[in-house]
């Protein structure tokens, strides 16, 4: 066992209480940045990179047909291999709050799509849900089961808005416990059954679950209808027969009372339990290995490592599971260290090394401590094709203006075939990327001068006049709202002209009638 203190290297400032790390194989993923997605890294997923003690993100990007995911706190995230106790291929994300703090009610499903030269892919795709579909939640479990060659996902707890029937001003945003309901979802069929067991009489938030064949096992928890943390292990085992679906739940009681802690394997039939809270002002500094068996469960206490002293006088921490036995945590900053960039100290403490097998879900919650986390403007959202070329060091967060290469491989509208893979340069001043122009309509987007058919003399007349350009698409819309031009006033001749214009009419009328009599 080890804790190593880490330095914060490239937007680590986006790590925030509430985040949540996907691993696929030896790679970690980072979901639930602070703020929203900037151009830098559109998806606002990051791939951790751990070397030499430096913690940095790398910005990684979505497939074409991915469906928009924000930065999410606090969700349910669980594993879901191809097979039972097989490799791990997607991951099921739901719930969670938004940088604008609305709870979100979707499903969605992460899966790596390709990965070339470091360069990471990720499809995430929307599940919708039919029966029984939970309401919009945060700080609950989502676990997968095993049960007569069928696979479901158990979903427990969390906290949720007052119905909006009951909100006023003075209780718009507080939160209170989801009912105990446990829901099962059949994923192939996107059908929903929820579950009242006689066992749960109180609705609990920020919880472990931990999940092995047809049982998961619900450790902890927080309650805040009596602001109780539950001292008891909930085993809830499910059925799947060929006929409707069987939930029983069994309690077994324990002196462990704990919310907020983060659940670690570290071999196939052994987990550990590390950091949260005792109560709202204690953290919990003991950590207790998990050992299961068929239909069995034996918890003791363990090792402890050597907290070092900003840990021990911190008021909160946070953190999550990286996997293989090891365990990512944060602690606020203390003032003497207040000039440093990051908000944060981060750790990694690993209690060892193996392939995991059995699915665990753990909550982390700062709400009893601190406020949430001040937001952010937008940005807008785009996806990039695969194989897209960008600098994955780099995320800057100032950079709101500035054209990043992540969006010049965008589809920009519906005839769009720019391919970074196909790609030539069209105009004279294209080296490795196509020449893009800002449309100014409403808030604005970027698409590429070519698919807009401009010629490379109407470019540059563009570019170099400064002249507000309006895309193919909203080109009559903008010709419509915009003000008819003025009609030029009519100039009125000087006095002075008129004057000699009067002067050489009346010298033409008098030559005119001396010729007249003349000819008399």
């Amino acid at each position: 066992m080890t804790l190593q203190i880490v330095t914060p290297g490239s937007s680590t400032s986006l790590i925030q209480p509430g985040f949540s790390l996907l691993h696929f194989g030896s790679h970690v993923f980072f979901l639930g940045q602070k703020g929203w997605p900037k151009r830098s890294c559109p998806t606002g997923v990051f791939l951790v990179d751990l070397k030499n003690n430096e913690l940095r993100l790398r910005p990684t990007i979505f497939t074409n047909d991915s469906c928009y995911l924000p930065p999410l706190r606090h969700p349910a995230v669980c594993s879901l291999p191809a097979s039972q106790g097989g490799e791990i291929t997607q991951y099921l994300i739901h719930g969670g709050k938004t940088p604008n703090n609305e709870i979100s009610h979707k499903l969605y499903i992460m899966a790596m799509a390709s990965s070339v030269n470091r360069r990471f892919s990720l499809c995430c795709s929307e599940k919708d849900l039919e029966g029984d579909v939970p309401e919009a939640r945060y700080g609950h479990s989502m676990n997968v089961v095993f049960s007569k060659g069928k696979t479901a996902v158990v979903m427990f707890g969390g906290r949720s808005y007052v119905p909006l029937n009951q909100r006023t001003t003075e209780n718009w945003n507080n939160v209170i416990d989801c009912e105990p309901l446990v829901y099962l979802i059949d994923l192939q069929f996107g059908c929903s059954t929820s579950f009242n067991l006689r066992e749960l009489q109180d609705g609990i938030s920020f919880h472990v679950s931990l999940a092995r064949n047809d049982t998961v096992y619900i450790f902890g928890g927080h309650s805040m209808g009596n602001n109780f943390r539950p001292p008891n292990v909930y085993k809830i085992k499910v059925d799947l027969p060929l006929g409707s679906p069987a939930v029983s739940c069994t309690v077994i009681h324990n002196k462990l009372s704990f919310s907020s802690s983060i659940v670690t394997q570290t071999s196939p039939d052994e987990f550990v339990i590390v950091g949260g809270y005792e109560s709202d002002s204690q953290k919990r500094f003991s950590c207790n290995g998990i050992f299961l068996d068929d239909d069995t469960i034996d918890i003791q206490e363990i090792e402890t490592p050597e907290w070092t002293g900003e840990i021990k006088h911190s008021k909160t921490w946070f953190g999550a599971d990286m996997g293989k036995g090891a365990v990512l945590f944060g602690i606020p900053v203390d003032n003497k260290h207040q000039s440093t960039d990051c908000s944060f100290f981060f750790y990694v403490l690993n209690f060892g090394d193996s392939d995991p097998v059995v699915q665990t879900c753990s909550q982390g919650s700062t709400e009893e401590q601190e406020d949430s986390m001040p937001l952010e403007d937008s940005e807008e959202f785009t996806f990039n094709r695969d194989g897209n070329l960008f600098d994955e060091d780099t995320y800057n967060e100032d950079d709101e203006d500035d054209e990043s290469e992540t969006g010049y491989w965008i589809k920009c509208c519906s005839d769009c075939d720019i391919d970074i893979n196909t790609w030539v340069p069209f105009y004279s001043t294209e080296l490795n990327k196509p020449s893009m122009i800002f449309c100014s309509k409403d808030g604005g987007h970027w698409v590429h001068s070519q698919c807009m058919d401009l010629s490379e003399t109407m470019l540059k007349y563009l570019s170099e006049n400064n002249v507000k350009y309006f895309c193919n698409d909203h080109v009559e819309v903008a010709r419509g709202v915009q003000t008819p031009e003025k009609t030029p006033a009519v100039k009125k001749p000087s006095m002075k002209s008129v004057r000699k214009r009067t002067t050489i009419n009346r010298l033409s009328t008098v030559k005119k009638s001396f010729l007249r009599r003349l000819f008399e």
